[in-house]
């Protein structure tokens, strides 16, 4: 099979383009013939050792694949040869043929292609699992606040914010970031580099009830001071660089309450909440309601000018990578 490979923790410039043996599924696992896998930041920080993972080397990079199963390991039941599937995998995503654990296969909806398929398990697994879970509970009526809401986690979001009936801002930092917020149904949107953010948010909505920040550092900090009483703040990464303190007043004082949410780590612990994501998630596209942006479709060859474009924060929407027939 074809992969890109990486023999040494140095980034995008280790990438090679290899022809290695196909992989073979263990018990509980399958084989999946990949038709595209999607680019997330993390796989930058996977190759340069910078990730909560660190394969073994040599490793092929890549967390979220579409394709159809090729074939089943032991103890694998409910799947069969040809089932379109879509998953997340902790790496080996960028290659023709990937090993998925069987209890993260998620049925591809018919209406669904390979790409779409490609940008969905992580961002809106991720999107839709924070703001839905018990702890944060996105109610219609709701006002949203997304931060790097052109993103791929951030364009989610927004998207599935709307599907659940709340009014969402969200904050980018250009014009056509902005622009792909407002496409998607953005309410309200707010350059953060120019002025203050919170003198922004504020004119805008007054107060926000759910925050979800990707990004931490003064972001964080701003959002804990325009965030209602009895709100909401969820935290699922720190793209800042700058890993957030919480002053324990502003929770007090306005009841506040906020909650961290790693999709990865939680579906590893609870499959069944896995599980569950992925069907409602099923339910709104089925129903029309979420539109994923694809930003751009590289070929596997070009996977490091794939991940060059994520870490320039050039993407609006989600990199995928298309895998030669």
């Amino acid at each position: 099979m074809q992969a890109m490979r990486v023999h040494t923790l140095d980034g995008i410039s280790a990438l090679q383009l290899e022809e290695v043996d196909n992989p073979e599924p263990g018990p509980g696992e399958i084989r999946v013939r990949v038709r595209a896998a999607g680019c997330n930041f993390a796989d930058t920080l996977q190759i340069s050792g910078l990730y909560q993972t660190r394969p073994p080397l040599p490793f092929i990079p890549g967390l979220e694949v579409a394709g159809e199963v090729s074939a089943l390991g032991p103890d694998v039941d409910g799947l069969a040869p040809g089932d379109r599937v879509m998953g997340w995998v902790p790496w080996g995503g960028y290659a023709t043929e990937a090993i998925v654990s069987a209890w993260a296969a998620i049925p591809v909806p018919a209406s669904m292609d390979w790409v779409t398929a490609a940008a969905w398990p992580i961002c809106y697994g991720t999107a839709y699992g924070a703001l839905t879970h018990k702890r944060v509970a996105l109610q219609a009526g709701e006002t949203l606040l997304v931060h790097g809401a052109a993103g791929g986690v951030g364009l989610a979001a927004v998207d599935i914010g709307k599907a659940l009936g709340a009014r969402v801002v969200g904050t980018a930092s250009t014009l056509d970031k902005l622009a792909a917020c407002t496409a998607l149904g953005a309410d309200h949107v707010i350059n953060y580099t120019e002025g203050e953010l919170r003198d922004a948010i504020k004119s805008a909505v007054g107060g926000v009830d759910v925050v979800l920040d990707p990004v931490g550092g003064d972001v964080f900090d701003t959002s804990l001071r325009v965030t209602n009483r009895d709100g909401r703040l969820v935290v699922i990464g720190f793209t800042s660089g700058r890993i957030s303190e919480i002053p324990a007043n502003y929770l007090l004082l306005k009841n506040i309450s906020v909650a961290g949410y790693a999709f990865s780590i939680y579906s590893r612990a609870d499959h069944g909440h896995y599980a569950q994501v992925f069907a409602e998630l099923g339910d709104h596209y089925a129903a029309g309601r979420l539109t994923p942006r694809i930003d751009t479709v590289m070929p596997l060859a070009d996977t490091p000018a794939a991940l060059q474009r994520l870490i320039d924060r050039q993407a609006i929407g989600k990199v995928v990578i298309e895998m030669p027939d």
